[in-house]
C-alpha cells in the first residue's frame, strides 16, 4: 500500500480491524486517543529537539533517522484515524473544510512567503 494507491477509508478500516482484534475499543475514548496523539507528537519532536532548522534537514538525510521519524508519524496518524473511527468523523471532509477555513483566514495574497 502506498499513498497513491490507498484511500483514507482503507486506512481507517485497517486501524479499526487492528483495534477490534485486540478488543481495545473500550480503551479508545476521546480522552485517551487525544492524549495518545499528543504523546506520539512529543516523541516525534524528540528527534528534532535542540536541532537548528538547517540541522534538522541534515538529520533526516540519514535513512535510519528518517525511518524512525516515519514510524512516529505513523503512530500519530493511527491514533488520529482511530479517533475519527470512534467519533464517526469523515477525515477527508474535515480536512477540506479546515483548508477552506484556513484559506479565508490566511489569504494567499497576504500570506505568500510569510508566516
Amino acid at each position: 500500500m502506498t499513498d497513491t494507491e490507498t484511500v483514507v477509508a482503507e486506512l481507517k478500516d485497517l486501524v479499526a480491524g487492528f483495534v477490534r482484534e485486540r478488543e481495545w475499543e473500550r480503551f479508545h475514548t476521546p480522552k485517551n486517543l487525544s492524549m495518545a496523539i499528543a504523546i506520539e507528537a512529543a516523541e516525534l519532536m524528540e528527534h528534532f529537539q535542540w536541532e537548528t532548522p538547517e540541522s534538522s534537514w541534515e538529520l533526516v538525510r540519514d535513512p535510519g533517522t528518517l525511518h524512525a521519524v516515519s514510524l512516529e508519524i505513523a503512530d500519530i496518524v493511527i491514533y488520529a484515524l482511530s479517533l475519527c473511527n470512534r467519533l464517526q468523523i469523515d477525515l477527508a471532509t474535515a480536512i477540506v473544510e479546515k483548508l477552506q477555513l484556513n484559506a479565508q483566514k490566511y489569504p494567499k495574497e497576504q500570506y505568500r512567503g510569510r508566516y
